[in-house]
This record gives structure tokens, sequence and C-alpha cells, in this order.
């Protein structure tokens, strides 16, 4: 194979070397990872081989820059594997996720490297490394320690039958969960029945029945339990049906089962725990987290649960209050929680959230809101590269600019499909490395629905939220400037790694922030001030039931991991049991708040990077609350202060300590109060 037939063996000739979409086609991929894992295995041989004494720069550096056709073709198969795949590319990722396990098993337990890795960290006083360098040797070690580099052979030939099966099962929960969610969307033929949606929500249900070559509305799903939708339906049976779909998926006993997967993985991860010297999956993960150990963790979240579970039978109460009013005579339900809040919140605030819509222009959101602030904050400025190739038409391009100069690519891929996962994320296609020579890409991922050809997509607030959460995570790898790619952009703590994008998020509703992007679409007009008093008065409501369905799926997610390798299950309905035992004995077993996640389509950790570690959002805003409170005290969104935070923090990526660069910034450690304010727990 020559360059020339493969656009990932070499870098890209596009700006900011861009992956080259218009050359790049499925049949490309297989080559490129294998030459790719051939090539780095050549690389890391001359290290491990070298005959010269350890140095930092013959070894640790050496390692930074190899595998970079590998990381090249994982950055676009990965990314494409999530937002756009399709049968090949489904089959192709079954069968590369076990090889790269192997891969980077075979590096990390090379007892050379690791020996030379150990030798260096020996000495590492005595080699006058700079801090990010002496950090990053310090990473490497614990790396290798954690990967199980001192197991014997017997025991570390037992690892990577369980690093492959694992990454094989993570790939097929994934792959199930998509099938099953297009599978459970819900088919509707009468619009009649769809009472109660604006009507450029309806056309847009009309559009996704076209799409998948259905006749009728189409009513998709989100990723969580509870869908958008059940707010609005005036019909009981329809919001009925659509909770069932969703808190349905994955244990329906079809193809896309999830059960046994769930099971699977986590007498796999207990397994390993246990070979690398851990209790259980969760204690493997947090003590190399910010939070440091489980009981930090379910301290601060068992210390949560007492006022959200009252602020929540709180809430109940009154819900249940507005469906007797009906005269109705049904008993709340959870599929009727959304509708009757918001009819509450319509009474309470005089808000109606659709009134909302129109003043929440997805292009005008993007530029004079999300663009704006991180113009105000930062000083940068954005330009749409129409001319640059993409591997969707609905995917859009800025180049990023600030007061120095070019900084990178922004990417945007707003736009539900059949072939996208649920959710919204970032990921980076290039990462910011000085060692390397590279600026960063990065892209974020959303599901919003599409409207018909000519029409402006209007957005829910949720939506504005989420577009605001996602660039953070953006700002995380465009601002980030360190010397090595293992440091780059988000490559932080899992429980850290939100922190950054929820204090973003909070911009959203920035009194100047607001003003400048909530203008009616037609119009132009603003948003009037008493709709604005209104809907930042309606957000406080309803905190009750938020806090606590994260609650229930960070406890879940605990339960599942904190069981131990020898820990064993009987009997039919197993996965139902446990969760509902594991939600009873963590106090959040509230019949009509479901968690956010149930265990059978809880992506973040069956096939995602959250697993043990869906606690990161609320230890995460213990810091963002703390951090907006910090701008509100020095006199808001003004520049010395985005700078500030710039420099502090988003530069640094995973290059310092998370928790001792922010008592840098802040001079202390973080405060509580500001998060028990925020979700009305104080």
């Amino acid at each position: 194979m020559t360059v020339a037939d493969n656009p990932f063996l070499a870098p890209s000739p596009l700006p900011y070397q861009l992956p080259d979409y218009r050359r790049i086609i499925d049949e490309h991929y297989l080559p490129a990872f294998e030459h790719g894992m051939a090539q780095q295995r050549a690389e890391v041989e001359d290290i491990a081989a070298n005959p010269q004494p350890p140095t930092f720069e013959n070894t640790i550096v050496a390692l930074e820059r190899s595998g970079q056709v590998l990381t090249r073709v994982s950055a676009v198969f990965f990314g494409r594997a999530s937002a756009h795949t399709n049968s090949a590319i489904e089959q192709l990722q079954a069968e590369i996720a076990p090889r790269l396990a192997a891969h980077r098993d075979a590096i990390e337990l090379d007892p050379r490297l690791v020996a030379r890795i150990r030798d260096l960290h020996d000495r590492r006083d005595a080699l006058d490394l700079d801090p990010e360098s002496l950090r990053l040797l310090e990473r490497y070690h614990l790396d290798a320690v954690r990967a199980g580099a001192e197991l014997g052979e017997a025991d570390q030939q037992r690892l990577r039958a369980l690093n492959a099966e694992l990454s094989t099962l993570s790939t097929v929960f994934g792959t199930r969960l998509l099938a099953e969610m297009n599978d459970s969307a819900v088919a509707v033929d009468d619009p009649a029945r769809l009472d109660g949606l604006p009507p450029d929500a309806i056309a847009g249900l009309a559009s996704a029945a076209t799409a998948r070559g259905r006749d009728g509305y189409l009513l998709t799903l989100v990723l969580p339990t509870g869908q958008p939708a059940l707010a609005s339906l005036t019909d009981r049976e329809l919001r009925a049906r659509l909770f069932d779909a969703s808190a349905s998926r994955g244990a329906r006993g079809n193809d896309n089962d999830t059960r046994e997967l769930v099971l699977r993985l986590v007498a796999l991860r207990a397994e390993r725990a246990r070979l690398l010297g851990f209790a259980n999956h969760a204690e493997y993960v947090i003590a190399d987290s910010t939070a440091g150990s489980v009981e930090n963790v379910t301290a601060l979240l068992a210390g949560l649960v007492p006022a959200a579970v009252a602020n929540a039978e709180t809430e109940a109460v009154e819900l249940q209050a507005a469906v007797d009013a009906t005269g109705s005579g049904h008993e709340f339900a959870p599929w009727d929680w959304g509708y009757y809040a918001e009819q509450v919140r319509r009474e309470r605030y005089d808000l109606d959230v659709t009134t909302l819509r129109p003043y929440l222009e997805l292009d005008r959101v993007l530029h004079d809101g999300v663009f704006h602030a991180a113009g105000w904050l930062y000083g940068l400025r954005f330009v749409e590269r129409r001319d640059l190739p993409m591997y969707h038409e609905d995917v859009r391009v800025w180049e990023v600019f600030d007061a120095e100069g070019p900084l990178g690519l922004f990417g945007a891929d707003l736009y539900a499909r059949e072939t996208k996962r649920g959710g919204a994320w970032m990921n980076a296609l290039v990462a910011q490395a000085h060692l390397l020579g590279t600026r960063p890409v990065v892209m974020n991922t959303l599901n919003i629905a599409k409207p018909p050809a000519g029409e402006p997509t209007l957005l829910t607030f949720d939506e504005v939220r989420t577009l605001f959460h996602e660039f953070g995570h953006a700002l995380h790898g465009l601002l980030s400037d360190v010397r090595h790619p293992r440091f780059s952009g988000t490559n932080v703590p899992r429980d850290f790694v939100e922190y950054p994008s929820q204090v973003n998020e909070m911009w959203s509703v920035w009194p100047e922030v607001l003003a400048n992007y909530a203008r009616h679409h037609q119009t132009g007009e603003p948003m009037p001030p008493e709709l604005v008093e209104r809907l930042l008065g309606a957000r406080r409501y309803g905190q009750g039931f938020a806090t606590l369905e994260y609650l229930a799926a960070a406890l879940l997610d605990l339960a599942w991991h904190s069981l131990g390798a020898d820990d064993e299950f009987d009997g039919d309905d197993v996965v139902q049991r446990f969760e509902a035992e594991a939600l009873a004995k963590a106090g959040v077993a509230l019949s009509v708040v479901p968690p956010r996640y149930r265990s059978t389509y809880f992506n973040h950790i069956f096939a995602g990077a959250y697993s043990a570690a869906y606690y990161s959002y609320i230890w995460s805003e213990v810091l963002d609350a703390d951090t907006v409170e910090w701008f509100r005290e020095n006199g808001g969104l003004r520049r010395e202060l985005g700078d500030a935070f710039r420099r502090a923090l988003l530069a640094k990526g995973g290059s310092v300590d998370g928790m001792e660069a922010y008592r840098a910034f802040r001079g202390r450690d973080p405060e509580i109060a500001p998060l028990l304010a925020r979700r009305g727990l104080s």
C-alpha cells in the first residue's frame, strides 16, 4: 500500500490536518488500522530494544511521537462509528475493537519498555525535567502499573483476554442500543394524537418518518429515559406508549436485548479489578480520579439524596393535585411527570415552553449565543469554512481565531439521524500538541430533530443548554496549550472533564448572553423581559426530579461496579431485580422518578467511558457552581476573567493536577454551597 492509496498513511494536506473526507472510503479503514498498528509496534520495538540507557527523550518523548497513523484513522473511524455508521463500519468496529485492545496491551505490558519507564521514574528527581515533562513521566509509570505491568505472566495473559472481551462487548452494547433505539421509535398515524406539540415539531416528526421510508409521524427516542415529547403530548395513552418504549429498551427479549451484556461486562470488570489489586471496578476507576476514593464519592451522593427525595416527593404531591384537578381520576404515573410538571410550571410562572421556541433559532443561538460568549470571554472569532469537506452534508465547520491568529477548527454535527447514536458529545479529530506541531480540530455532535427543508430549526431550552455544554468541551480542546499529546484538551480525569463544559453551560442564561441570542426568528424582536424572567424562574422548578433522576443513575452505576469478582446472580430478571434492589438500598427508589438511564440502555457506562464514573457530572458541578460564583463576584463575563480561567484551567489540559489547578485558580478548595443553592438542596 502506498500513501497515494490510503489517505490515512500521511498527514492530511487540508488546513489543520482536517481529515480529507473527499478521499476516505470505508475500504480504507482496515488497511490503515493494520498499517498503523504495525508501524507503532515497530516504533515501540525500536524504543524497547534501544541499547542506549533510557532517557526522557529516547523513551517517553519517543512514545509520545509513536502511532500517528493509528491516531489518525482511529479519530476518524470512531467518530464515524458514533455519528454516521453503517453495516460495514459496525462489522469492522466489532472486529477491530479486540485487536486494538491487544495492541495496547502488547505495548503497555512489554517488560523491556516497562523497565525503561521504571528506571526513569526511579531517577525522576535527578532528571531536571520541567513540570509538564515530570508529570508525563509519572503518568506513564502510573499507566503501566494500572495496565498490569507488575503482574506475573499468567495474570497478564488473563488480563489480555479480559481486555479483548470487554472491548468487544462494549462495542456490541453500543451497536445493539442504536438498533434498539431505531426499532423502538413510536409511529403515529393520526396527527390529532400529537396535540400539544408545536407545528414545527410535528412537521419534524413527519420528516423523521419520511426519512425512514414510513408514512405518518415518528417519535424517535433520545438516550435518557425521559423523552422531550412527554412534556407536551396531551394524549395520555400515547405518553404511556412513548415512555414504555423508552424504558423497555434493551429488555424486550429481541435480538437487541442487552441484559446478558450488562451482566457479563460487570463480571469481567470485577475480575479485572481483582487481578489489579482492587476490591471492585469502582475502586479501580476512582483511584485514578480527582475524587480519590469510592468513600468520597458515596459521601457526596448520599449527602444529596435526602433533600433530593424530599423535593421530588413534594413535587409529586403537587403534580398529583394537578391530575386530580382535571377530574380524570387516574393515579399519577412516570409518563405523566413531564406533562403535569409543564402544566404547573405554566400556571406558576405563566410560561408555556412552546412560546420560547420562536426565540431560540439554532443559527442565532450558535452565533449570537455560543460563539458570542466565547468571543466575550476569550477573544475568539469564528469564520465558517464551507470549502472544507466533512463526512455528512449536515456537518458544518468554522475556523477559529484568537487575538494571536488562527487557532484551529470547530465542527458541528447537530441533527439527529438513524445512523447516529443518541446523546451529545465532543471529540477531537486532531489534538493540539506543540511536540507534533498540531493545532486542534474538534467536533460537537448533538441530536436535534431536523425540520423540513426550508423551515427554521427552533430549539427547546434544554437543547440550547446542551449546545453551550458541549461547546464547553470544545473550548477545552480548542484552547489547549500543551507540549505533549497525552495531556491535550479533555485528556483529564473523568470526574474533571465535565467541569469546563458545565461552566460554559451557565452562560446560556447569563443576562447579557441570553439577551443577545434570544430573538424572534421572524421579527428579530428580543425575547420580552417578562418572558425572560419567567424562563429563569421556571428553570428553578423541578430540581427535585432532575437531581433525583440523576442521582439514581449515578448510584446505580456505582452499585453495578461495586460488585466483586465472586458475586454471582441467579434466577430470572436478574438485571431488573438488581436494579430495583440497588435503588431501594440507596434510598432513591421513587416509582414516579425512574433513573435517568436504566441499566439496559445506560450507554455511558456500558459502551462509553463513564463506567463507575457517572457521578462525574455532580462532582464537577461542585467546581462549576463555585466557579460561576467567582465570575459573579468579580463582575461577570469580563475578558480578563475569561483569560484567567483559560490560562489556569482550559489551556492546561491534563498537564497539571486538576484540583491543584483549581486551588491555584480559586485560591481555595471548592465549596459546595453554590451547588446546593442552584439545585434547591440548601
